[in-house]
Order: structure tokens, then C-alpha cells, then sequence
């Protein structure tokens, strides 16, 4: 990785998004389950997100469930014509907070209408399948053919404008394409999780965006002296360098990281504002084989 300066822009389906964009899922309420315990702020953290430029949004009606959809639609509808929002199928959430699987086509098609109706649209700009086989904690082989098919017909209906993938594999990727387009992947990579390097690598040769969830470390976030002790360097804190890092990754790296608070926000979106030497780009990326 050359330390150059970074793209400020990716294609996602048919238009162009800034890299830094926002995910939802830290609007639920505990556990990711029900509503905030601060509505209004909520509302304010979507609209400040916007007005500040971001033009990619991730959810997911199982956020919640319902809720982070909801929200959306209250924050920002009628949405602007340059406005991308991503949601995904492939979970329902029951309103005790507890999962259940929706993998089977004729439940991923009721999902889509779900987002449709919750986010008060008449077709959604992108919808992922996230594929759960074994225990979903991370990808798995199996062919998703069926799956996907079906949200392809959707697609052909005009429900759908794009479809993308999460949780996958390099050959689930390669099995949906027979299908149809995929315009994104959303997997689990950050600067200590590299397992999809090559894939990354592959989609950007591709045109195909790569949306890394867990990009701060997930439910705990990346704790490496390192990092620490560069970000001091920089004069930044580590998880704006680990954003940052991942910018400098591959140009068809997109950001999702979200947050329930302004100041966090505005954190996040400062990443893009990180600059990071070759030098200082080659030390990060031998942070992974430290831990």
C-alpha cells in the first residue's frame, strides 16, 4: 500500500458515495433491541450525519427490530435523490430481542417488503443478503443460488435497484454474479481481522465496493499498543487511525461506522482527513501478525 492520497469518492450500484458513510445499528435501544432511550437525539445524529455530507446509509429492519428503519424514514424522508440507503435480509428479530434465521426465499422476499414499508419507499437502493449457514458467526461454503435467485426476481420486479452480499465467501461471490450483478460485499475486516484481503483486491479489479462491518473491532474494540503508540505519533487517537488505515486499504473500501452520539460522528467522519505515510502504512499493516 502506497501512502497516496485517497479517493474521496466509490461507485455503489449506479452512483457515486462518499467512503465514509453511516451505519445504524448503534441507534437500538440495549442489545440491540428496541428503541433509543433518546428518540430525539436519534433524529438529530441522522440529520447532522446528512447535512454534514454522508450519502450512504446502512440498516436493516431486524435493527431493532423495525426501529433503525424507522428512524431513517422520520430523520430524512422524503429522501434526497443522491441519498443511498443499504438494508439487508437474511435475520427477523422478534420483539423479545431474540434472532431467527430468514433464509428461505419466500421469507426473504417478505423481508424485502418489510424495509419497503418501514423505510417508506417504493424500491430500495440496495439490498444485501447476509448468509447465515452453521452458526453465522462467520462465512461458510454452501451455495446460496436459490437465496439469491430470488431476490434477483425481486430485482426484475423493480422492488430492488441493487443487490450485494454479506457474510460471504469468494466463491459465494462468484456464484451470485452467474445471477446477477453484486454491487457490494459486506464482511467482517479491520486492521487486526485480514482474512479477506484477496477479496478486497479481487472486487476492486472488479469495480464492486467492499463495506467492512466491524470496522473498530465490534463488540470490543481493537486494543493493540501499537496502534496506540502511532495514533500518539499522528497526533489522532487509535480508532480514527484504524478508520483511516482501511480508507488507505483499497479505494473500493466504503465506511460504515456508526454511532448515537454528535461528537462521535464527527470523530468519524474526520478519519477521511487522516493522512498516513508509506512508512507509517507499512508499520500498520504488520499489526495483525502482533496479536
Amino acid at each position: 500500500m502506497a501512502g497516496k492520497r485517497k479517493a474521496d469518492t466509490f461507485v455503489l450500484g449506479d452512483r457515486p458515495v462518499k467512503r465514509i458513510g453511516y451505519g445504524t445499528l448503534q441507534l437500538t435501544g440495549p442489545r440491540m433491541s428496541g428503541p433509543p432511550a433518546d428518540r430525539e437525539g436519534a433524529l438529530s445524529v441522522l440529520r447532522a450525519a446528512a447535512e454534514a455530507g454522508v450519502d450512504h446509509f446502512d440498516t436493516a429492519d431486524f435493527y431493532g427490530p423495525h426501529v433503525t428503519n424507522e428512524l431513517l424514514r422520520d430523520a430524512l424522508a422524503p429522501y434526497p435523490s443522491h441519498l443511498t440507503i443499504v438494508t439487508k435480509v437474511g435475520v427477523r428479530r422478534n420483539s423479545d430481542g431474540s434472532f431467527n434465521l430468514a433464509q428461505e426465499p419466500q421469507t426473504l422476499v417478505s423481508e424485502v417488503h418489510d424495509n419497503l414499508r418501514s423505510l417508506g419507499v417504493s424500491v430500495l437502493d440496495v439490498v444485501n443478503l447476509r448468509v447465515i449457514i452453521g452458526n453465522g458467526q462467520k462465512p461458510v461454503e454452501g451455495s446460496i443460488r436459490e437465496r439469491f435467485a430470488a431476490l434477483a426476481d425481486l430485482q426484475r420486479q423493480g422492488l430492488i435497484r441493487h443487490l450485494g452480499l454479506s457474510n460471504v465467501t469468494a466463491a459465494q461471490v462468484a456464484e451470485a454474479q452467474q445471477i446477477a450483478p453484486v454491487v457490494c460485499v459486506q464482511n467482517h475486516y479491520n486492521i487486526v481481522h485480514r482474512t479477506d484481503d484477496a477479496l478486497i483486491d479481487s472486487l476492486a479489479k472488479q469495480g464492486i465496493a467492499y463495506v467492512p462491518f466491524f470496522p473498530l473491532g465490534g463488540f470490543s474494540q481493537i486494543q493493540s499498543s501499537k496502534l496506540s503508540s502511532i495514533a500518539a505519533d499522528l497526533g489522532s487517537t487509535p480508532l480514527k487511525v484504524a478508520l483511516g488505515w482501511l480508507l488507505a486499504r483499497s479505494p473500493n473500501i466504503l465506511l460504515i461506522p456508526g454511532t448515537s452520539r454528535l461528537t462521535h460522528l464527527r470523530d468519524n467522519l474526520a478519519a477521511g482527513d487522516v493522512d498516513l505515510p508509506a512508512k507509517i502504512i507499512s508499520q500498520l499493516d504488520g499489526i495483525a501478525q502482533q496479536l
